[in-house]
């Protein structure tokens, strides 16, 4: 690793864990009914005739849930003309929280808009509830204040190294790391085989935070899951062991095995460096699976958990609040927010959010029942959430309130901690 990249990397490592946007685990799905088809039949929807435009944001960091939301947004002109979405989001390698505050300040804050830093906006009175006919299509969604704030796009889904097989089987790997020891084992092998081992998007500040909280949810939050709440209380430290095991991991990593030029390597371009072969990893979520398809239909990858060391599995996995909000500006107007009412429905009815977990390998956050049918990477993700034995967490930035969601398995990780600012 360059001494340039060294120097940087405390910095970095600071400003992922507070600011970092995770783009969020994302189920290749088929809707099993399909009222879509009934609302684009006809432009005559509660929100009438009249003409209506608003505003909508969210993180286009990612090319295909840019492009699936981009699709579904153009669907839903189509079937009313009499509705006009203005799309303001833009690809910046910024923090989208950083974004969100310059439109605020400018006095262009989106009239419907991707939120993913629920409490602050809400103890601003920038956003409004979720309106309680919107709340029902969903299972369960986190509460913040006793609200629901949000319509999620899909809940958190883990995250994981997705692997060229091919580079895999030239560096003589015949079984995946049952421990983060045999996780670095492979890691030397492959470099002993001339490959650069892992590829990392570090140019977009989100991708390294996958990595960063990787290594604290091994360490800190599988272990202490109020563990946020009790730096808050100055009861725990950063520089306390757990604490300083997870960054001296993180730091181990990137100096022998990560591709030297991480600082200059965009989020966009890491699935053409996985199918050219110029690395043979990358730790991502599912929502790459499309991309790297799209890449090279031929290519041949898998994906897998990483292990921490004494073999448990701890992944990221429970619903944050996350997802579709009003701006409290547009709530005021009742034309307005009846058309964005009408699109979240849209948004979310069987075959438009079909077809956008199916491009981005969502998993649903509604209630309506979906069929998975996105191959062995995906079946990994779905196996995964549903083993017991899996602790879910929350990645640093995610967590919220007081008192939140709790999961439903035994070795569930419970997200009730302040969330450390």
């Amino acid at each position: 690793m360059p001494n340039l990249a060294r120097a940087k990397l405390p910095v970095l490592l600071l400003a992922a864990a507070v600011t970092l946007s995770s783009c969020g685990g994302k189920n290749d799905s088929g809707g099993t009914e399909n009222r879509a088809g009934s609302q684009a039949e006809s432009s005559d929807t509660a929100a009438g005739a009249q003409e209506v435009s608003f505003t909508i944001a969210y993180a286009a960091g990612d090319p295909a849930t840019k492009q699936a939301i981009g699709v579904t947004i153009q669907a839903y002109m189509e079937a009313h003309p009499n509705v006009h979405i203005q799309d303001i989001s833009e690809n910046s390698s910024a923090a989208y929280l950083d974004w969100l505050k310059i439109k605020d300040a400018v006095g262009e804050f989106p009239d419907l808009m991707e939120m993913r830093d629920t409490e602050a906006f809400a103890d601003a009175d920038k956003i409004a509830p979720l309106p309680e006919d919107l709340v029902e299509m969903f299972d369960q969604p986190p509460q913040v204040d006793g609200k629901v704030w949000n319509a999620p796009l899909f809940w958190n889904a883990p995250q994981g190294i997705i692997y060229s097989k091919k580079a895999y089987a030239d560096a003589g790997i015949m079984a995946l790391p049952r421990t983060y020891d045999e996780f670095l084992e492979i890691q030397k092998k492959l470099k002993a085989s001339g490959i650069t081992p892992l590829i990392v998007g570090g140019k977009d500040i989100f991708h390294m935070g996958f990595w960063v909280n990787k290594f604290l949810i091994d360490e800190l939050y599988a272990a202490d899951p109020d563990w946020n709440a009790k730096r808050t209380a100055q009861e725990v430290s950063f520089s306390d062991e757990p604490a300083v095991q997870a960054m001296t991991d993180f730091k181990y990593l990137f100096d022998n095995y990560v591709d030297p030029g991480w600082l200059s390597t965009g989020d966009n371009q890491t699935a053409s460096f996985l199918v050219t072969g110029k690395g043979a990893q990358l730790f991502s979520g599912s929502w790459m699976f499309s991309q790297i398809s799209e890449a090279d239909p031929g290519f041949a990858f898998g994906f897998y958990a990483i292990p921490d060391r004494e073999g448990k599995v701890n992944v990221v996995g429970l619903p944050s609040p996350a997802g579709w909000s009003l701006s409290a500006e547009a709530a005021r107007d009742t034309v307005k927010t009846q058309a964005i009412k009408d699109f979240i429905t849209f948004f979310f009815s069987p075959e438009p959010y079909a077809a956008f977990l199916s491009s981005i390998h969502g998993i649903p956050s509604t209630k309506q029942k979906f069929t998975s049918e996105g191959g062995e990477q995906m079946q990994v993700v779905l196996d995964l959430m549903a083993d017991p034995d899996v602790a879910k967490s929350l990645m640093i930035n995610n967590w919220w309130g007081i008192i939140g969601y709790r999961s439903s398995s035994a070795t569930g990780i419970t997200s009730c901690c302040r969330k450390w600012l």
